[in-house]
């Protein structure tokens, strides 16, 4: 009886704050890759532009099916920034959560947040084939354009 006591006490300061378990089985749009088998980098610039705007750089991404890729990257603005890639579904799912509770700590494995003028990475490798969105979900910033494509081709 104590050891679950203890876990409903342990457990509800996590979900007081909005901690976001992002342990997935499988996703559609693939799995963690290892870094030894990457087959190349992409590097994405997290953006804010002066008419307040906010942007990927670049805004659509293609890479192919099998493929291990590093996405590498830059924020070069002054604000935190995220990456978040999955289904247009799941990527608005996930938006509606950070706007009730804009605090959320991030544990996805298909996401990042990065700091001003900080750097990171995923490493990743997309198993099928589609269209998929990538975008930063901190509340705002996708409104002010900070979303973009991912394709994943058969070939």
């Amino acid at each position: 009886m104590m050891p679950t006591v203890a876990m409903v006490l342990f457990a509800a300061p996590a979900l007081a704050t909005g901690m976001h378990s992002g342990i997935h089985e499988m996703m559609t749009i693939g799995q963690p890759g290892a870094a030894a088998k990457v087959d190349r980098t992409i590097s994405i610039g997290m953006l804010e532009n002066e008419d307040g705007s906010m942007a990927f750089d670049p805004v659509s991404v293609t890479v192919k099916r099998g493929e291990t890729v590093r996405l590498a990257f830059t924020n070069e603005g002054k604000y935190d920034h995220e990456f978040v890639m999955d289904t247009h579904e799941q990527v608005m799912e996930h938006k509606a959560g950070m706007e009730r509770l804009p605090d959320m700590e991030h544990a996805d494995l298909n996401a990042i947040r990065i700091g001003p003028q900080g750097k990171g990475e995923i490493v990743w490798t997309f198993t099928n084939p589609g269209q998929f969105d990538f975008a930063c979900l901190i509340p705002g910033h996708y409104d002010l354009g900070m979303r973009g494509s991912l394709t994943v081709t058969a070939n």
